[in-house]
């Protein structure tokens, strides 16, 4: 990939100079849904697959940008003197918000650029292709303007602060997180209330992590996101009024059913258990995993499916489909959507000699029902953003 890349960089803009080389992966969580902006915890890898990027530095303030998967877009042209997010610089938006995070934070590029893109991650399928991105600028802007003092989880939350600002999208910040931080392998068990983390061994025991993409076009800073993480804010108010805490994930279940009437507004009400019991089940996943035990991990998943459908109201026709279909077939271990919901995939722990079957008929009855294919992709766990040689 890299050379292909390469190629297709010195055909658009020249050859010679010092050009290099970086990938950044896709994420995808396996449970711990809609918890990371609740102060709760959630439970992602990276995935080998994901984005690759070309640079060279320039003389002048210029910066261009091409994606192999926009081609027909051609080239995008702008400067360092004119950051700002702007609906025709169309996927351009996402590197741009994190050159502009850096000169916030006073890293400030000193000339302009030249970058070509390529991403195998399905876009708008919920495995993270933006915060992909947007790790791959900070790892580029770090390698080539040789800024000093900044860690990978600095570069996760200059992602996590370009998509809030500057795309206006109101993200918590595990997918950056476990782009940054992601290492072969090994999920990571993240409470982002302090940002204290563990990496966990995923022994899958003759089982393997499947994807399904719903391929439901969506656009997050449009759906319903926004709207649950308000509902979220207003339940915590609501219960700060009685209760000294700084986040729903800070409850227990318990804790929860005792001060749960305190929320006014029952749609909220609904929000708030839900972010406060798929806290508590991703606990108990990681215990469950750490003691080899696959089948309550399944199970866990499951749970948090239903409670995603039920109380979080994020998952629509398409993703209960391809879970529900996929809940019925053998060898599956758990299956739950994964991501912000609304389309986008669902995840599934499926036992390696069923995965064929399983791909099959969870696709056919898809098509059946929604009247267009899911795309299925059988994933390896990877480590995180990096220059490659």
């Amino acid at each position: 990939m890299e050379k292909q890349l390469l190629k297709k960089f010195q055909e658009l803009y020249g050859e010679g100079g010092d050009i290099r080389s970086y990938f950044s992966p896709g994420r995808v969580n396996l449970i711990g849904e809609h918890t990371d902006y609740n102060g709760g915890h959630v439970f992602p890898c990276a995935l080998t697959i994901g984005t690759y990027g070309v640079a060279r530095k320039r003389e002048d303030r210029k910066i261009r940008f091409y994606s192999e998967n926009f081609s027909r877009l051609g080239v995008f042209e702008t400067s360092l003197d004119d950051l700002v997010y702007r609906e025709e610089a169309n996927w351009t938006n996402y590197p741009k918000g994190v050159i502009w995070t850096f000169k916030e934070k006073g890293y400030v590029a000193d000339t302009g650029f030249d970058m070509v893109m390529y991403g195998n991650i399905p876009n708008g399928s919920g495995l993270s292709s933006s915060a992909s991105v947007e790790l791959l600028m900070g790892v580029i802007l770090v390698d080539l303007f040789g800024f000093e003092g900044l860690s990978m989880i600095d570069l996760a939350l200059y992602g996590q602060y370009a998509e809030n600002k500057f795309n206006g999208m109101n993200c918590g910040i595990m997918d950056q997180f476990a782009i940054a931080m992601g290492k072969e392998n090994h999920a990571i068990f993240l409470d982002t209330g302090n940002l204290h983390y563990e990496y966990a061994p995923i022994q899958m025991d003759g089982a393997k992590i499947v994807i399904a993409a719903s391929n439901k076009k969506r656009k997050l800073t449009d759906s319903k996101y926004n709207e649950r993480r308000a509902e979220c804010e207003e339940a915590l108010a609501d219960i700060q009024k009685h209760e000294n805490i700084q986040a729903l994930g800070e409850l227990t279940e318990e804790k929860f059913e005792e001060v749960k009437a305190f929320i006014a507004n029952p749609i909220c009400r609904k929000r708030a258990k839900h972010a406060v019991y798929e806290n508590q089940r991703t606990i108990q996943a990681v215990k469950a995993l750490k003691e080899n035990d696959l089948e309550t991990f399944g199970k866990l998943m499951n749970q948090s499916h239903i409670s995603l459908r039920d109380d979080y109201e994020v998952t629509g026709k398409e993703l209960d489909t391809l879970v529900e279909a996929a809940w019925k077939q053998d060898g599956v271990i758990g299956s739950r959507m994964t991501g912000a919901g609304f389309g986008g995939c669902t995840v599934s722990i499926v036992k390696e000699d069923k995965i064929d079957s399983f791909i099959q008929n969870v696709g056919e009855i898809y098509e059946k029902e929604i009247g267009y294919a899911a795309d299925f992709y059988v994933v390896e766990i990877g480590d995180g953003s990096r220059r490659i040689q």
